[in-house]
């Protein structure tokens, strides 16, 4: 009878650890995450090339303990200039004609050089409006030249001014553009302190809508010095253009706090000596 009995009991036991285990949550250790890796496939002949490169990634750096964001901009092509969108009573015919442009990556500055990062760099800050986040402004395009050489010396990097052909894609969203007429948006308002209602002065970066990319105020609070010589467009496509060969002006783009909104469409575009400094230029990097 005991024998019979602890037979019994033993084909009991699994059915009463199911009824435990009902009544509680049981952890069991998981296997550890892989990673699969799939090849790319094989180019048929008549396809499409599909492009398995990893997306290019935002870089920030940080100088005497000031902190900026480089955005990532996928090159690509575009259409240069006063494009239907952007031209009207306020467009000049320096953004004609309109012409291709085919760009390599590259990085460009977040927001505009700001008055303490020129500090941490320069030592002195030749701003009109001080504060420590807002663009810097009374530099030249000299100025500039001696602020890249020296940032170039503390980071290691390559960092310049954008070329016009360079600024103009960010600003139009670069890959991602909608096609406003402004940077992020179709009405000034949203993206551009500009001379309607800034107050006359210029404000903290980033505070404002950015554009598709990410990238704040490329239309309005200051304008910004570009790489290039101002110039005539040519009709013909181009690849990584570098401006004019020969000019007595330097290009500034986006509008600033004093202009009017037809000045921060994206296409607008001035020249001017690159030794003048104003309260309404600055500028932003390109690396």
């Amino acid at each position: 009878m005991k024998k019979y009995f602890i037979i019994l009991l033993m084909a009991m036991l699994p059915t009463l650890a199911l009824a435990q285990q009902a009544g509680q949550h049981i952890t069991r250790p998981t296997k550890p995450a892989t990673t699969t890796t799939t090849k790319p496939p094989k180019k048929q002949s008549g396809s499409t090339h599909v492009d398995t490169r990893p997306a290019m990634q935002n870089k920030t750096f940080t100088v005497g303990g000031v902190s900026f964001t480089m955005v990532a901009v996928e090159g690509g092509t575009f259409t240069m200039g006063a494009t239907s969108e952007q031209y009207s009573s306020d467009a000049y015919n320096d953004a004609l004609p309109v012409h291709s442009v085919t760009l390599s990556s590259y990085y460009i500055g977040q927001t505009e050089v700001t008055q303490e990062l020129w500090q941490a760099v320069m030592g002195s800050n030749p701003s009109k409006f001080k504060g420590a986040r807002r663009p810097v402004e009374q530099v030249s395009w000299n100025d500039c030249q001696t602020f890249v050489r020296k940032l170039n010396s503390l980071t290691g990097q390559n960092f310049k001014l954008p070329t016009e052909a360079q600024w103009e894609y960010a600003a139009r969203g670069g890959r991602k553009s909608r096609s406003y007429k402004y940077s992020g948006s179709n009405d000034v308002r949203d993206v551009a302190w500009h001379g309607k209602d800034s107050a006359g002065e210029s404000h903290p970066v980033a505070i404002i809508r950015a554009n598709e990319l990410g990238i704040y105020d490329m239309s309005g609070n200051v304008s910004e010095w570009c790489n290039d010589w101002y110039g005539k467009y040519i009709s013909g496509s181009q690849t990584n253009p570098t401006g004019s060969y020969s000019s007595s002006c330097r290009v500034y783009r986006g509008g600033s706090w004093f202009s009017s909104p037809g000045q921060c469409r994206v296409s607008s575009r001035l020249g001017i000596k690159p030794d003048s400094r104003s309260d309404t230029l600055g500028l932003r990097l390109a690396l």
